[in-house]
């Protein structure tokens, strides 16, 4: 079953209340998005850790309900 992007931006914003997220459907399909997030919770973390937190927030979702998600992270 396919995950809804308000969905995501919620999980995310759940996480990283400060976040701002931006979530776009890159098929068409809600399977396969993008995602920008910005967040103070970044700072000082590599660009793979910030991947893993936002990874984390989805609470399992990839690769299952989310099959593929481009994600760009910077700290604000």
């Amino acid at each position: 079953m396919a995950m809804d992007a308000h969905d995501i931006e919620r999980l995310i914003k759940e996480a990283f209340p400060d976040a701002k997220v931006e979530i776009k459907d890159l098929a068409g399909d809600g399977d396969h998005y993008s995602a920008k997030v910005v967040s103070a919770a970044f700072r000082g973390k590599t660009r793979v850790q910030q991947h893993q937190m936002v990874y984390g927030a989805l609470q399992g979702r990839m690769g299952g309900a989310l099959h593929a998600l481009a994600l760009t992270t910077a700290a604000e």
